[in-house]
């Protein structure tokens, strides 16, 4: 038995291992990449220059004729172009000279990167046209609409695109010297590239000075929404701590007055005595798990209070305690009193102490005046305070500046109504209507 070996040439470059690229030529590939990209690629794409947002009333003729200011400076600039290439281009050809520098700089309102394109072509022209093609390959006329065009094509683009048309421009006007030319002594390529340079790199500057602008004011506006979240979450857990309390208050006095119930009774009978047994069980199980659950809303440094949560029989000493601090404050009643559920009470009660904190921090000296209106659907409550005697010349720093905050999402807790603003006398005033069901409706 014969074993014979075969061996297959692979032809050269069929299957040649991969060598990697080295960092120049990636560079290189990355430079032309990016001018194909930035003045090859759709280069007489569609992109009209948008009207700004005008000054003045909406509306308004004023701010129609401010919307259309960047259009008219553009037709400007080109107006200046044709006039100077009117008045110094000559010859007979004067009006097609006037007519080649405006139109590239009008076309940069629709096609920016063709008009740089069709401002190069256009030199080229008024270049032939003009009897003094020695003095250099830049007309007069055509030096201004060039040094427009890519002023304006730099500002609707971007950095990279302003330093391809500067390229672009150098090639073009030592190309057209080399072999067009006449006496090399008498070009303007030079002024043309060192004032050109100068546009653009002011343009640059613009465009890195307003990128940092927007970043520095999407930063800012993410921090203030950062801010409000953790403001509002700040605001809901100590809404939560307190409401804990008070449901923790109440289901310990079922549980305890469920185990107090069959003691009461002379011999119960067996089927009421496990009712309150059951009873006694639930509320002490819910209870746990209440605790359990709500726990951890509990920051560590937090205590507990010893006293039940505050009421609106409490208010009279909130009131003495704004007094002695230096508010003059008032309080008026209207309606029959009543007793009303504690979450209730306890949020009206946190209102009026946010909303009187906020005068004496913000209005200092001024007087206000609380007014608890007991309707038959709810509860009202009205807050106001007059102007501050004198102008505060800085902004007071105390508190965290979360009381209107806190304030709504208690009001919204309990699917009742807020306003807060200021009056017509410079004070403020904070309106809330809590609404309160009735005992049948309830049940």
């Amino acid at each position: 038995m014969t074993e014979t070996t075969q061996t297959q040439t692979t032809p050269d470059g069929a299957f040649a291992p991969y060598k990697p690229r080295s960092a120049e030529y990636r560079a290189a590939a990355d430079l032309l990449g990016g001018l194909r990209q930035d003045l090859f690629h759709d280069a007489f794409a569609y992109r009209p220059l948008l009207p700004a947002g005008g000054e003045g009333p909406p509306g308004g003729r004023v701010r129609r004729y401010t919307a259309w200011r960047r259009h008219a400076l553009v037709v400007a600039a080109g107006l200046v172009a044709m006039f100077v290439a009117l008045t110094r281009d000559g010859g007979g050809t004067a009006t097609l000279s006037g007519l080649l520098a405006l139109g590239p700089v009008l076309l940069t309102l629709s096609r920016p990167v063709g008009a740089f394109w069709a401002s190069l072509v256009a030199t080229t022209f008024a270049a032939a046209l003009a009897p003094g093609w020695s003095v250099g390959p830049w007309p007069p006329g055509s030096l201004v609409s060039h040094l427009v065009v890519v002023t304006v094509v730099a500002i609707r683009t971007r950095p990279r695109t302003a330093a391809w048309m500067w390229v672009l421009t150098a090639v073009y006007g030592f190309f057209t010297e080399g072999f067009f030319g006449g006496n090399r002594f008498n070009t303007n390529t030079q002024p043309v590239l060192v004032v050109s340079a100068i546009a653009l790199l002011s343009v640059t500057v613009w465009h890195i000075r307003r990128n940092a602008e927007q970043k520095v004011t999407a930063q800012q506006s993410e921090t203030a929404h950062e801010r409000s979240r953790r403001t509002l979450l700040e605001e809901r857990t100590t809404i939560a701590r307190e409401l804990h309390d008070v449901v923790a208050h109440h289901m310990s006095v079922v549980a305890i007055q469920a185990e107090a119930a069959p003691y009461r009774v002379e011999n119960p009978p067996p089927e009421l005595e496990k009712a309150f047994a059951t009873i006694r069980e639930n509320a002490v199980a819910a209870l746990t798990e209440l605790r359990r659950v709500l726990g951890v809303v509990r920051a560590e440094d937090y205590e507990a209070p010893d006293a039940p949560q505050p009421t609106l029989a409490d208010l009279d000493g909130l009131l003495t305690n704004v007094r002695g601090a230096g508010l003059t404050v008032e309080k008026a009643v209207t309606g029959a009193v009543r007793e009303l559920p504690q979450g209730v009470e306890l949020s009206a009660y946190r209102i009026v102490q946010e909303a009187l904190s906020n005068t004496l921090r913000h209005a200092p000296g001024a007087s206000a005046r609380v007014e608890i209106g007991y309707v038959l659907g709810g509860l009202g409550l009205r807050i106001v305070n007059g102007p501050a005697p004198r102008v505060l010349l800085e902004k007071s720093t105390h508190g965290a500046g979360h009381g209107i905050t806190g304030m709504r999402e208690r009001v919204s807790m309990l699917n009742g109504e807020m306003t807060a603003g200021e009056t017509d006398d410079g004070g403020y005033e904070v309106a809330v209507f809590l609404p309160v069901a009735r005992a049948e409706d309830a049940v």
